[in-house]
């Protein structure tokens, strides 16, 4: 027990370690937990020798995985998608597996080991791509439907491999039809089941859970579903993760769907990295360094081949070009079954130790690349297309136009929204975009949208930025504004320059980088709101006016803090971001009692006083002067760390 207990503390400490330091580089965790396993595994660490011991719970990963991946795909949403599923999916499955059963069987392979091979390379990895893909916000895009399908068509494909694989060893040709067709049947029924259990009596063992209002029994009863449906599955002798997806989505189209995502995601997230830290483990270091130029070049092989096949499947049946790219270098990968088929063929003498430890090794490189190549894939794509070179009907910049107009940098929907009214107001503008498909619309409907990088210097100088009245910043991406604000003032430093920003996290820094005016939606929302609540309060209109007039030469300076609540996000990088409003209450041996506000040297702190409550009396800007006294409640506000320490000071005077 004592031994158990120090192995997994010593993994969560090789973990929680790994994931910091891939953070801090900007690699998404996945690689990190790859990482890990190969530290913590039987040629390093030894923390666990065998892999096995954490293949349950690595498998409760693809579990929950496959569970939450139902809740999104719904059964009307597949019937919907049958077209690419059935299609571009199955195509992809027999197109890629035949032509790896091919190369195998060059290489001298014999037919059985090729066609292991075959379905080996023709799966992808559902973990990594749906994991990434949902981090990135791209899951439930156009785009991204064409990679989900082609996935959903290899997780069904895997129960038939996973049981003809060990019939192929023993080498039984009427077992094998019989154990496919049963096979078809186990699958057939455990559907139905599923299928009337999610119509029927899962909505109200839900709606009775609800009534509870319990959390916790809600949670557990997420838990225990997702479990009972993976393990009805297992009893049939077929994939777990097939039973969860299925139980997904039959509560895909309920009004629980999104809590249910909601509970099941820590148990997810901690679980899938499990699977990839046992992944890791299973690299052998000696047969990666002996065999590394046979690795790379499967690795190359199989990525290169992978996104030429499915991009001829998704041809084949007349699927968009583009996406088909995408989804290709999305899926060039093996998946996590993937090492399941190969587990399972070495241990039937299919493959040797040393042919499954490339094989191994291959899989694993081939994910560790897939992050990478799931956020650059819009880039790539634009390369392999060569997009960006033909955009039609592109605008010409014409220098006679350009003259004392307006540069709208970012054309989404704020920007979209300010042109409408520069128009009607006659007064000329013109937009910069790196969306192409964005571009060529708007440049369709007359609109004048040159597509290009907003931070390229040539770029400003062909809009005219030394000829411009004003610019304008509408996408709220902080570092990007910062980085075009400083581009801008180094090209036309007298331009004014005004910025949106979602919230007011970075008003300062945005100041301080050249901006002349930030808008902040979620101030400038709220002075919308109390203009309206004033208004119809009776107080005048001319007075509203000055006092919105006023807040915002100010810089929203009445606005910024609020008091923090329960369900305040306080994750680690907001807490130097978000301005708190506190009220610190004086006791009777408060330091700052008996002293002059002046004299507390609240401003030291970096921390502002909002408002001093005495008895029933408000004071909203208290005089320095004004002496402290017992039970008076001064309201400040600041960054978190500032007003605890600010607070400490008053109290204790340290």
């Amino acid at each position: 027990m004592e031994g158990s207990f120090t192995d997994i503390l010593l993994l969560m400490m090789v973990a929680v370690f790994a994931v910091w330091l891939f953070k801090r580089v900007n690699l998404p965790p996945i690689l990190a937990y790859l990482a890990c396993g190969i530290v913590a595994g039987p040629d390093l660490m030894q923390i666990y020798e065998d892999p096995e011991q954490m293949h349950f719970f690595a498998e409760l990963g693809i579990v929950f995985l496959l569970f939450s991946l139902g809740l999104e795909f719904s059964l009307p949403k597949m019937v919907a998608m049958r077209h690419l599923v059935f299609g571009v999916g199955l195509g992809q499955m027999v197109v890629t597996t035949l032509v790896f059963m091919g190369l195998a069987l060059l290489f001298g392979f014999g037919p059985i080991p090729a066609f292991v091979i075959g379905g080996m390379a023709a799966l992808s990895s559902t973990a990594i791509v749906i994991k990434q893909s949902s981090e990135l916000g791209i899951l439930n895009t156009t785009r991204a439907q064409m990679s989900v399908s082609i996935l959903l068509f290899q997780d069904l494909a895997v129960v038939p491999l996973l049981i003809v694989i060990p019939l192929f060893a023993a080498d039984g040709e009427q077992s094998l039809a019989v154990a496919i067709s049963l096979a078809v049947f186990k699958g057939s029924l455990v559907f139905i089941i599923l299928l009337s259990v999610g119509k029927w009596g899962l909505p109200r063992l839900f709606n009775e859970v609800a009534k509870t209002r319990t959390d916790e029994l809600f949670v557990l009863t997420t838990i225990l579903v997702a479990l009972l449906a993976a393990g009805l599955t297992h009893s049939f002798g077929l994939s777990m993760a097939l039973g969860a997806f299925l139980a997904g989505m039959m509560l895909g189209e309920s009004q629980y769907k999104h809590q249910l995502e909601a509970d099941i995601r820590p148990f997810r997230d901690i679980f899938m990295g499990l699977f990839f830290i046992t992944i890791g483990m299973q690299l052998e270091l000696s047969t990666f360094v002996s065999s590394i130029h046979w690795i790379l070049s499967g690795l190359v092989v199989l990525m290169v081949l992978k996104v030429l096949l499915i991009r001829l499947a998704a041809w084949l049946f007349k699927a968009p070009g583009d996406d088909a790219w995408a989804a290709g270098i999305k899926l060039s990968q093996m998946g996590e079954f993937s090492f399941v088929i190969v587990a399972l063929a070495s241990n039937h003498d299919i493959f040797t130790s040393t042919e499954a430890s490339i094989f191994m090794s291959i899989g694993i490189l081939s994910m560790a690349v897939t992050p990478w190549l799931v956020t650059n894939s819009p880039r790539l794509v634009t390369k392999i297309t060569r997009r960006k070179m033909t955009l039609p009907e592109q605008p010409v910049a014409s220098q006679e136009k350009l003259q004392d107009h307006v540069i709208i940098f970012g054309f989404g929907r704020v920007g979209q929204s300010v042109s409408r009214l520069l128009r009607i107001e006659a007064i000329n503008y013109v937009a910069v975009d790196a969306d192409p498909v964005r571009v060529q619309e708007s440049c369709a409907a007359g609109e004048t949208v040159f597509f290009g990088d907003v931070q390229n210097k040539d770029i400003l100088r062909t809009v005219g930025i030394d000829k411009a009245k004003l610019a304008i910043l509408t996408f709220d991406e902080h570092t990007k504004a910062k980085a075009v604000i400083e581009s801008v003032v180094a090209l036309n430093p007298d331009l004014p320059i005004v910025v949106r920003t979602r919230k007011d996290y970075h008003l300062e820094e945005l100041y301080m980088s050249g901006a002349s005016q930030v808008v902040p939606e979620i101030l400038e929302g709220s002075l919308m709101l109390v203009s309206q609540v004033l208004h119809l309060c009776g107080v005048p209109m001319s007075r509203i006016l000055k006092r919105v007039r006023k807040e915002r030469k100010e810089h929203y300076r009445h606005m910024h803090g609020f008091f923090p609540g329960e369900t305040t996000e306080m994750t680690y990088g907001k807490q130097d971001k978000l301005e708190f409003m506190h009220a610190v209450v004086l006791t009777a041996d408060a330091h700052a009692v008996g002293k002059k506000l002046g004299d507390v040297n609240i401003d030291t702190m970096r921390v502002s006083i909002k408002g001093l409550r005495r008895g029933n009396e408000e004071i909203a800007e208290p005089d320095p002067d004004t002496v402290l006294a017992v039970n008076d409640v001064l309201v400040i506000s600041g960054k978190p760390r500032r007003v605890e320490r600010a607070e400490r000071i008053l109290l204790e005077g340290h």
